[in-house]
């Protein structure tokens, strides 16, 4: 499925001009664990979603592939 929470984070933090350690060091995580985010291999924590919904101002259901819009 194209629209994975693994395919959005990495889609917006490029958008946003971010590196994974940027992005990283913005949630306070381990620049191994986000990049564990992008490969599917885990995924945020609620707190993380509202954090980096925040962070590239759109809703979860758009971050999470509910929504196509922001």
């Amino acid at each position: 499925m194209k629209y994975e929470i693994k395919y959005r984070l990495k889609e917006l933090r490029k958008e946003k001009g971010l590196t994974q350690k940027q992005l990283a060091e913005l949630v306070n995580k381990s620049e191994t664990g986000l990049a564990s985010w992008e490969q599917g291999l885990s995924e945020p924590s609620i707190n993380d979603i509202r954090l980096l919904c925040r962070i590239f101002q759109v809703s979860a259901d758009y971050l999470l592939g509910i929504k196509d819009e922001y």
